[in-house]
């Protein structure tokens, strides 16, 4: 291997002769370094990493590891390894880069989540934005409130696509509090730290099928349909403090100072129910926690300092940091991975706008300054019903928004391109993802006959 094989590209290399046999003798040192920072010092006697913080031990082994070529990736190392000799000096662009997984629509088991989380530290990615309820299913465990699992953890159908066609197939499964805790741990030692989301007050259908009493119908059944239910939380003070006892639960679990509620995609939304975010977002502040939001809650007055995911569009994170929010760029007309990858008819349920590698590759976030955190890609799951449809939808295009989020400089395709092609999608081989190729679907990733919606 060599040193232009990294991805994400690192800030400097200075290469030497030599080579390294790997594994190799690692002296971690602690040194004066931008966060998440370390320099690499590789010499045919060993390795000196030099680091300011534990994050950047971990991205430092994370690059030896790529270094040493695709079967360091393996569980069990085949053949005699090297690394090439020379200084790679390295530090991330953004501090936030993060990947929404949703677990809501379709429920992703705990070792499937923990793969995820290897596969988002293989990038360097550093936030997990787990969204943990929808209309679809609740995934979350809370002891004062079992009906939300055993009501509203499972689903008698699916919708098949987006032509209204229901599978008849019942889904379901949540995440107790020691699956949690262990997600959150096993994360925390990736350097990656795990956000919760918990949307409120609208996607919020399977909680009022378990507790009816949190609307203003007599009874509701699980949503099984795709898109957006209507049904809202009623924004009443019962209401109101059984979320407050949903949240502290998910407090005890996450220690993330960034905790998500949602608060988007809110039809026939009341002022009523703009305070009801709010107070529940103060709650949050009270409880020594940052609330992030969705932008459609720039609309509510009277908000405490958040941190606002820009979904919708650029200018939507532009007025969030001039009302003085934090602010996550996750625009879904760049870096939604549901979002179809081409627009050939071979294309898996195709669904929103065509996003391609390149596509991906070329994001440029048009919100700079300090309130920009940094950026976000989103996996939703609603037509992702299996760990090989996460793959196919999410890589290798996360590969290519890693490299966004870490790499500070210009960047050239032409020049990424075969970096990925030849380097990378060999790693993501050897680490068992079943990527998109780049000419295409393989046959048995298609989907013939499952309608989407592009767009």
């Amino acid at each position: 291997m060599s040193f232009d094989t990294l991805l994400p590209r690192p800030v400097s290399v200075t290469p030497a002769s030599g080579s390294c046999p790997w594994p190799s003798t690692v002296d971690v040192r602690s040194a004066d370094l931008p966060a998440e920072g370390y320099r690499l010092e590789i010499s045919p006697s060993g390795v000196v990493l030099s680091c300011g913080d534990a994050a950047g031990e971990f991205y430092g082994r994370q690059t030896l590891r790529q270094l040493a070529g695709p079967s360091a990736f393996r569980s069990v190392v085949l053949g005699e390894l090297s690394l090439p000799c020379g200084v790679v000096e390295d530090h991330p662009r953004f501090g936030w880069r993060g990947c929404l997984l949703d677990v809501a629509r379709h429920f992703r088991t705990k070792a499937e989540v923990l793969r995820f989380v290897d596969l988002l530290a293989a990038h360097k990615l550093n936030v997990l934005n787990l969204h943990l309820t929808d209309d679809q299913g609740w995934r979350f465990d809370v002891p004062s409130y079992p009906r939300l699992t055993s009501v509203g953890g499972w689903r008698p159908s699916s919708m098949v696509g987006s032509g209204g066609e229901q599978d008849g197939r019942p889904h379901g499964g949540f995440y107790t509090g020691d699956d949690l805790r262990e997600i959150v741990a096993y994360a925390a030692s990736r350097a990656i730290t795990v956000v919760p989301e918990i949307d409120i007050p609208g996607h919020a259908r399977a909680a009022l099928a378990a507790y009816p009493s949190l609307g203003t119908e007599d009874s509701y059944e699980i949503w099984t349909a795709w898109g957006i239910s209507t049904s809202l939380l009623s924004p009443t003070e019962s209401t109101l403090d059984f979320f407050r006892t949903v949240f502290d639960h998910l407090l005890e679990i996450f220690p993330s100072q960034v905790i998500a509620l949602g608060g988007d995609e809110m039809p026939g939304a009341t002022d009523e129910h703009r305070k009801f975010v709010r107070l529940l977002a103060e709650h949050l502040v009270s409880r020594g926690r940052t609330p992030m939001g969705w932008d459609e809650v720039l609309d509510i007055g009277g908000l405490p300092p958040m941190v606002i995911g820009s979904w919708q569009n650029e200018t939507a994170g532009q007025q969030a940091a001039s009302a003085g929010h934090d602010v996550v760029m996750c625009p879904e007309q760049h870096v939604y991975l549901d979002h179809r990858q081409s627009p050939h008819p071979d294309e898996p349920i195709p669904v929103g706008m065509v996003h391609t590698l390149e596509d991906v590759y070329a994001y440029e976030p048009a919100l700079t300054g300090p309130r920009l955190r940094g950026v976000q890609a989103q996996v939703w799951s609603e037509h992702l019903d299996s760990v090989r449809r996460v793959d196919y939808m999410a890589f290798p295009r996360l590969s290519a928004f890693a490299e966004v989020a870490w790499s500070s400089g210009t960047r050239d395709y032409e020049e990424f391109l075969p970096r990925l092609r030849d380097h990378h999608l060999p790693r993501l081989d050897a680490l068992g993802v079943e990527y998109r190729p780049l000419d295409g679907p393989h046959p048995w990733q298609t989907r013939p006959g499952v309608p989407g919606r592009p767009r």
